[in-house]
């Protein structure tokens, strides 16, 4: 128990080291060594109902509730759990990101990986920056369902650039909170070196974005290297032919040799 606070009470939000105004880093240290650090951008998009001009219909409008820099942090490690609970406009918002570690066998014998399990979002909509007359304000509770995102080799810390979005059931009725994650670095156990990130593991999109980019690239070097191979066996081609022995093709001429 006193490990588990002392790892709550070790955590830093490093969002001044980042370039990205709309990125944070957090990290999660235990006994003076990194275990949990996470890099992302993070934005809410959030449904809620005000009254219509006629004060008897209900409208649903839109509020967009990016994660700011500066928030609080709280953090625990664990061998097979971690969590990261981030907090901010004064707690009006609060996020809770749960990741496990799992061993699974395969045909190549047992693999462990690690993945987001649970992600939690309170919102108070109440709160007038973003939540404009909203009806029933008051704080309610957005999760995720079945989930298993960001899946990453043990030992390797999670990248990925691209846009992901998450879809979390409110406890407002019939609504849905989506979550978009973007510009993501993460690494939620067995970090081997003090604020450090392991070998990354990218996401199939950001694979599938480079390799678009670069296909071009190597199509055009391919492109070049046949031409020049074309230039260069025409080139001998042309002067082994024209050291060769001419055979008259006039018949009229063949008197003349032997």
């Amino acid at each position: 128990t006193m490990a588990r606070i002392m790892a709550e009470q070790e955590v830093e939000n490093l969002s001044g080291l980042s370039t990205n105004p709309e990125k944070d880093i957090f990290v999660v240290r235990e006994n003076g060594t990194t275990c949990l650090m996470a890099e992302f951008a993070a934005k809410f998009i959030v449904p809620y109902d005000v009254w219509a001009s006629n004060y008897v219909d209900l409208i649903t409008e839109q509020a967009d509730i990016s994660l700011t820099r500066g928030a609080e942090v709280k953090g625990h490690c664990g061998h097979n759990e971690s969590e990261l609970q981030v907090f901010w406009v004064d707690r009006a918002y609060a996020l809770k990101m749960l990741f496990v570690k799992e061993s699974h066998n395969t045909s190549k014998g047992p693999e462990a990986t690690w993945r987001l399990s649970k992600v939690q979002f309170v919102y108070d909509s109440s709160e007038k920056t973003h939540f404009k007359d909203a009806v029933s304000a008051g704080k309610h509770t957005a999760n995720s369902h079945h989930l298993s995102a960001l899946v990453t080799p043990a030992g390797k810390s999670y990248e990925c650039q691209a846009q992901q979005t998450i879809s979390l059931a409110s406890s407002d009725p019939q609504k849905t909170v989506t979550m978009i994650l973007s510009a993501v670095h993460i690494q939620p156990f067995d970090i081997i070196s003090d604020f450090v990130f392991s070998e990354e593991h990218k996401c199939p999109v950001d694979e599938r974005e480079q390799l678009e980019e670069t296909l071009p690239l190597i199509l055009g070097l391919i492109l070049g290297l046949v031409i020049v191979v074309t230039l260069v066996i025409y080139h001998l081609h042309h002067k082994m032919t024209a050291n060769q022995v001419q055979i008259p093709r006039d018949r009229s001429q063949y008197k003349h040799m032997g």
